[in-house]
């Protein structure tokens, strides 16, 4: 029994140091997109593409097999291409262009709308009617969501509206990042799924932005310490510890425990950038994240 609540510690503990070093990561690119003049797409590449690189040079190191593998098996190949590009890409890329449309705390917020979002898939696809739990949290996440962009006025928006329709569309992003790479971290390792993930969708981008490598913005200690901080700690430490806890504790109990994300969002932007919300956005924060408590209880 003790030996079972000390590794239900440490899985708590994971998921809770994954969650807010996101949650940091959030704040410190809001700061490099808006103070350091960095664009969201070289913001994105460089995070994914560095992350990517150290965390299968972790897998070489740890594991000592041949990182190709997954490339040379047709069953995870195709897989693998969608979660790198519509998975990986789609959610980095949308998260941080909320954020430099808006904060990191409403970047995070509307992209825990992706509850709902599965919610709604899953019911589609079962030809099932959402149960009256969930059709509590659907309401209660767009109440949420409505006092967050509008500020409790209901007949005028006051978040931008590109910053929206990011946000939306990165609870879209996340839900697919959420459900699609199942079958690929059941079979193969997860620092290797992520770290190619990672690599192939950020060098996806870099070759689409066409910038030639001219990143724009002030490049200087600060804005290198922030992008390192993002890199190391708000990647490649985040998503193991967060992918390490999956062996300790339910998926129920991660839920609850990822809702530190927003959260830390929140505070890191009171105490580093000075910026604090009212009371409509805490309330509505307050409603959405009640869905992730509701929906994980039995």
């Amino acid at each position: 029994m003790v030996f079972s609540d000390v590794k239900k510690l440490k899985g708590i503990l994971l998921v809770a140091i994954g969650s807010i070093l996101w949650g940091a990561s959030g704040v410190s690119g809001q700061y490099l997109l808006q103070y350091r003049g960095l664009h969201s797409g070289e913001l994105v590449m460089l995070r994914m593409i560095c992350a990517g690189i150290i965390l299968l040079t972790i897998d070489i190191i740890l594991h000592r097999q041949n990182i190709f593998s997954i490339w040379l098996d047709k069953r995870y190949r195709l897989s693998l291409v969608f979660f790198s590009l519509l998975g990986m890409l789609g959610v980095q890329y949308t998260y941080f262009a909320t954020i430099s449309y808006s904060n990191a705390a409403t970047a995070t917020i509307l992209q825990y709308l992706m509850p709902i979002v599965i919610i709604l898939y899953l019911a589609i696809v079962k030809r099932t009617l959402p149960s009256k739990k969930e059709c509590l949290c659907i309401v209660l996440a767009m109440l949420g969501t409505f006092l967050i962009i509008t500020h409790g006025n209901f007949t005028s928006l006051v978040i931008n509206k590109k910053a929206l329709f990011w946000g939306i569309l990165s609870s879209f992003s996340a839900a697919f990042y959420t459900m699609q790479p199942k079958y690929l971290l059941c079979n193969c390792r997860s620092s290797l799924v992520i770290g190619w993930a990672l690599l192939v969708g950020g060098l996806v981008l870099g070759l689409l932005q066409q910038n030639d490598f001219h990143l724009a913005g002030r490049w200087d200690i600060v804005t290198y310490a922030n992008m390192g901080y993002i890199i190391i700690f708000g990647s490649v430490i985040a998503f193991s510890a967060y992918l390490e806890s999956v062996k300790y504790i339910k998926a129920s109990e991660m839920g609850i425990m990822s809702s530190l994300e927003p959260l830390s969002a929140i505070v890191f932007l009171a105490l580093i950038l000075h910026i604090y919300p009212g009371w409509p956005e805490y309330v509505g924060t307050f409603l959405i994240l009640s869905t992730v408590f509701i929906l994980a209880r039995k």
